[in-house]
């Protein structure tokens, strides 16, 4: 990899590519996919030590302009560990490697009902101002012959919440991986949220959440609708005697 006035030249996996000075493909015909856009095609023809590097050389850039100096034994680190943590961590979702195995499980009891798990954990960051979003999932299904591991839902919603995202998106984004694996249109997901570009700058209002819903086939019935917002408001809990 190399740096060639504003363009930057890599060759990965065979495949010559070039960056424009923002990083941006600007040489490739293969279309970005949907289910990570908004991105630029090819997006992780880069191995993650490729990413790292980069995005440290850039962030030590941006700490410079602050002002901050990265000769301090406090600081020095602080771009390679914020490189590391972008792409290992908080935004770990944006490489396709990464999006969690499935395994399902014949519904041989024919249990018929919906099944709820709720108060998934929610760590996501705003695209608009890279600053988190933080609150919890609730996610209904009917099965359609198939159960999925209860840590598989949790597991999906932690890959598309590891990228920059929109409480919208990401609601849909669930919806949508858990019909395509339980190969069924009977899901609801609901996410409820603290967004801190709001809590932190802007208005600076602490007080305010969101919520967003996505609801799929027998769960547009307002009926089936109402019973799994009563499983997620209730507040049973299970005592030890």
């Amino acid at each position: 990899m190399k740096l060639n006035g504003n363009t930057l030249k890599a060759r990965v996996n065979g495949k010559n590519i070039q960056f424009n000075e923002h990083l941006k493909i600007i040489a490739n015909d293969d279309a970005a996919q949907s289910e990570y856009a908004p991105g630029v095609p090819d997006a992780n023809v880069l191995d993650d030590k490729s990413k790292i590097d980069l995005i440290e050389r850039h962030f030590a850039e941006i700490m410079n302009i602050l002002g901050l100096d990265l000769s301090d034994d406090s600081l020095k680190g602080t771009p390679h560990r914020v490189a590391k943590m972008f792409v290992k961590e908080i935004f770990s979702g944006l490489n396709p490697d990464n999006k969690p195995k499935i395994r399902l499980f014949e519904n041989k009891f024919n249990y018929n009902q919906m099944l709820v798990e709720k108060d998934i954990k929610l760590n996501s960051y705003c695209e608009h101002h890279f600053v988190p979003i933080i609150g919890k999932v609730h996610i209904g299904y009917i099965s359609n012959g198939s159960v999925i591991g209860l840590s598989k839902i949790n597991r999906i919603v932690k890959y598309y919440a590891k990228r920059p995202q929109l409480q919208e998106r990401l609601t849909q984004q669930i919806a949508n991986e858990l019909k395509k694996v339980l190969n069924t249109e009977d899901v609801a997901v609901v996410i409820e949220a603290t967004h801190m570009c709001v809590t932190m700058r802007g208005v600076e209002d602490e007080n305010s959440n969101t919520t967003s819903s996505s609801f799929h086939g027998r769960f547009l019935n307002n009926d089936i609708k109402n019973e799994f917002f009563t499983y997620i408001n209730s507040s049973t809990r299970l005592i030890n005697k």
